[in-house]
């Protein structure tokens, strides 16, 4: 089989929806506090409590949508503790997270503000582990009644007198652990029960969202499928990539060596089967593929850093995560016809984030480039594209060396997603572009490499991984042959000439 990517131009395979590239914000470790919400009394330049340097990074990467407040954190948080004056706020200990002091200063109010300043979807989870149907029901009436009613009065009592837009709204998380160790039968019963109450009032449409699977629980997605398809309009699942397979002993975030770099990717691409398994089983219950499939929970997880609370999940992000990041989303892509959303954990300071933060210093890891460089893909429609790839072997196993992905634009402008796996070695690939009709065509194109198997962004030096301009291509014909650096992302932007 020779090594090539073909690229059908004018076969057209649905929208690659925006929401694929959101984001989850848990009460975990520094990711609200510090690195999101810093008080409107802190030296750190902020608008209302929350950080302008944070927002500023994230509406450049055009962050779709938004994750809140958990997380196992969700299924113990009782939404009324967090509005009113900050000053007269219950205060509790996060049990889940390092044990640390929750002063509920960043609440309802305060998310749907980030919201807005980020020009984002919020994503509400309610608490069904810890809570009451009540409970959640008055909080989406809170949210979005503008009627009469006890929960609007609140509302507007405490400042904010139109109802705010709320579409997605997830009713419990990780109930087959965290959220309540329950059967997959008891909790679709109790989904049933729940989201009747989750309203929509007025023009505001509330997208259900019930909990799915871990991993490859497939017995999970069955029952709630078979139980309860009719009452939701997503199913989540989870998946986390863990270099070594052991809880106890993840792996490190730097200094590793090249099987844990290789055993990462392998995890990573293990996504692909996930997705293809559980949308098998939702198409026997949902062939017209109404009920939408939402990631909302993946990335690396590794050891912390050395030093911090183990309960915060701190962790330094390099040119593998970058990987992770690159070709997970080039799998959501192949899937977009039943994945709809995706949201990668966590936004800042917490596992795979995009941005990390010490005190008033702020930086941008590799994911975060390979978000801000995949943005293109945002609402674009898929192209067909094959990719017959070299091998990437270590120690006798085999992966595909390449992963790549194709859109078009409104425009018809084309971006093309590729990523080289190996550490060691460039690939060499011929992409045919079929379909253009004799049409010539501008390219251009750019790139993350690594100088370093773990290769990362320091607060001293963060700038060391960046994006780069991309020439390392030659265009004859219909024929466009890429040298793609070793352990690198690369988004070439195809442009025809009319």
């Amino acid at each position: 089989m020779a090594e090539r990517i073909v690229l059908n131009t004018d076969i057209r395979k649905g929208k690659i929806d925006r929401n694929i590239y959101g984001h989850f914000a848990e009460h975990l470790g520094r990711c609200i506090y510090e690195g999101i919400w810093v008080g409107e009394d802190s030296p750190i330049p902020n608008t209302k409590g929350i950080r302008n340097d944070v927002v500023e990074a994230l509406k450049e990467m055009k962050i779709p949508v938004l994750r809140w407040p958990g997380g196992c954190f969700a299924d113990e948080y009782h939404w009324k503790d967090g509005i009113g004056p900050s000053e007269e706020r219950k205060r509790m200990i996060n049990t889940h997270w390092g044990g640390a002091v929750e002063n509920n200063h960043f609440g309802t109010h305060e998310f749907m503000l980030l919201c807005a300043m980020l020009e984002c979807e919020p994503y509400i989870n309610g608490n069904v582990g810890s809570g009451t149907v009540q409970e959640m029901s008055e909080w989406v009436e809170y949210l979005t009644f503008n009627g009469v009613s006890p929960m609007a009065e609140l509302r507007q009592k405490n400042g904010q007198e139109e109802a705010w837009s709320v579409t997605y709204f997830g009713v419990g998380n990780e109930n087959w652990g965290c959220g309540g160790n329950m059967r997959p039968e008891y909790y679709a019963d109790l989904y049933r029960q729940y989201q009747t109450y989750v309203r929509n009032y007025g023009d505001n449409k509330i997208h259900r969202i019930a909990c799915g699977a871990n991993a490859d629980d497939y017995n999970w997605t069955e029952v709630l499928m078979r139980e309860a398809t009719r009452f939701m309009d997503s199913l989540t699942l989870h998946y986390y990539t863990l270099p070594t397979s052991d809880w106890a002993n993840k792996g490190a975030a730097t200094g590793y060596g090249t099987d844990e770099y290789f055993n990462t990717l392998k995890k990573a691409l293990f996504m692909d089967e996930l997705v293809t398994r559980h949308s098998v089983i939702m198409d026997k219950y949902d062939p017209e593929k109404r009920v939408g499939l939402i990631v909302d929970e993946w990335g690396t997880w590794y050891d912390v850093e050395p030093g911090t609370n183990p309960g915060f999940l701190y962790q330094q992000n390099t040119i593998r995560d970058a990987l992770v990041a690159g070709l997970t989303l080039n799998i959501f892509h192949k899937h977009s016809d039943r994945v709809r959303m995706a949201n990668i954990a966590q936004t800042v300071n917490v596992l795979q984030a995009v941005i990390l933060t010490e005190g008033e210093k702020m930086l941008l890891t590799p994911t975060y480039h390979v978000f801000n460089m995949y943005k293109v893909h945002q609402d674009a429609e898929l192209l067909e594209l094959t990719v017959d790839s070299p091998v990437y072997s270590y120690e006798g196993v085999e992966i595909p060396e390449v992963s790549a992905s194709a859109s078009v634009n409104a425009e018809g402008i084309i971006h093309v997603s590729l990523c080289n796996l190996n550490h060691a070695a460039p690939a060499v690939l011929p992409l045919e572009l079929r379909g253009l009709a004799g049409q010539s065509a501008t390219v251009s194109g750019t790139t993350l490499a690594g100088s370093s198997i773990d290769a990362h962004n320091t607060f001293e030096q963060p700038e060391a991984v960046k994006p780069q301009a991309f020439n390392a291509f030659k265009l004859e014909g219909d024929t466009l042959t890429v040298e793609l650096p070793p352990m690198s992302v690369t988004v070439l932007e195809i442009t025809p000439k009319a």
